[in-house]
């Protein structure tokens, strides 16, 4: 990326700029039916369902989940470490910095506000966690919460595909809906897949969990690098057959791949799919909704076909805007989502700090990004 002209880096950012904006856009859209059936949202709705930005609960248009939340801080550990590995001159602590992002999340969920830093607490530091909007605890999983409790930082090493220790049994969402930055930062696909497929582990140790998660980043890296959407897709299901124990996730996608190509779409075909509680499930519905509808004229349709399903609407969708997100860039947006999502202008400054670390690595001020 150094190499790269003032063109190429001007539509990375807005690539980027799109994919996590995308995501935070589907996160708002599906949060107010998260729980309801797609019967149900129809009547609420009427027969088309949900056809833009809803209030939610509390009367409140455009709030997002813990999706966007842990997908910020997710970028946030990815610049960090980053910086750390350039500073130092040797990477690899990259799953620890990612899980210490992870517990400053955790502090948005326990306190009201930002709460005071102490002493040399390596945790509550940086911009991110000092942001009040970020402080809303709105239905986190439970995996994600209990996981990051038990202290445990993956090493990255050795073959994929073994159960983790840490709630070994759950393959939840809350590995893949996190997990579009490990696609953004100009690795190749492998080593994105990997690093997300290890940071999934942090919190849930079910292998799918994990290569659900690696195989967004995949698919997210070849976007970023202009690939169609079914070509990305296809090229990460390629990379996922050279693992053990990838055939769940594989199975998932090739299903929406096959689903896309049968005609019409419809939210009774979204249903066949599942219903996103878990990790396959979840990336599987995006997936389907972008391939379905990929053009760039069709940006609002798939992320409202995306979020109108009994299930994780807001996991679904947040995923399926990453995703629309990156492949079509910000602009392509609908403007007036965009401008009534919650944190828009963080959002947009933490998608430029990601491009301009990864670019180069930036001599950051000690109270934005230390090297923790």
């Amino acid at each position: 990326m150094n190499g790269a002209s003032w063109e190429d880096r001007t539509d990375r950012r807005a690539r980027v700029r799109g994919c996590l904006l995308g995501g935070a856009i589907g996160d708002a859209l599906g949060n107010p039916v998260e729980f309801l059936s797609l019967a149900g949202i129809r009547r609420a709705q009427g027969e088309y369902g949900v056809r833009g930005l809803l209030p939610d609960d509390q009367g409140v248009v455009g709030r997002v989940t813990d999706d966007t939340q842990m997908t910020l801080f997710t970028a946030e550990g990815l610049i960090r470490a980053h910086a750390r590995a350039a500073a130092k001159g040797i990477g690899g602590a990259e799953t620890g910095i990612v899980r210490n992002a992870y517990l400053r999340w955790l502090d948005t969920q326990n306190h009201p506000a930002p709460p005071v830093r102490g002493g040399d607490d390596q945790v509550r530091t940086g911009w991110l966690r000092r942001q009040p909007w970020l402080y809303a605890r709105r239905a986190p999983g439970n995996a994600c919460l209990t996981g990051l409790a038990t202290g445990h930082v993956p090493e990255p090493v050795g073959r994929l595909g073994a159960p983790g220790p840490v709630n070994t049994g759950s393959k939840g969402c809350g590995t893949v809906m996190r997990s579009a930055p490990f696609g953004l930062v100009g690795r190749d696909a492998e080593e994105g897949f990997r690093l997300a497929y290890w940071c999934a582990q942090i919190t849930h140790g079910h292998p799918t969990g994990g290569y659900a998660a690696g195989a967004l980043a995949a698919i997210i890296t070849h976007l970023l690098e202009g690939d169609s959407t079914a070509g990305a897709v296809l090229r990460a299901m390629d990379l996922l057959g050279r693992h053990p124990g990838h055939e769940e996730t594989t199975a998932a996608l090739r299903a929406a791949v096959d689903l896309a190509a049968d005609g019409r779409p419809t939210a009774e075909k979204v249903e066949t799919l599942g219903a996103g509680w878990v990790a396959e499930e979840a990336l599987a519905i995006a997936v389907y909704c972008a391939l379905a509808l990929p053009g760039a004229d069709q940006v609002d349709g798939a992320l409202l076909l995306s979020v109108n399903h009994s299930g994780d609407s807001d996991s679904t969708g947040a995923i399926c805007g990453n995703l629309v997100g990156v492949r079509h860039g910000d602009v392509r947006l609908p403007p007036s989502w965009l401008v009534a999502t919650e944190g828009r202008g963080v959002i947009t400054e933490v998608a430029d700090d990601l491009c301009l670390e990864f670019a180069h690595a930036v001599d950051w001020p000690d109270d934005r990004y230390p090297m923790c």
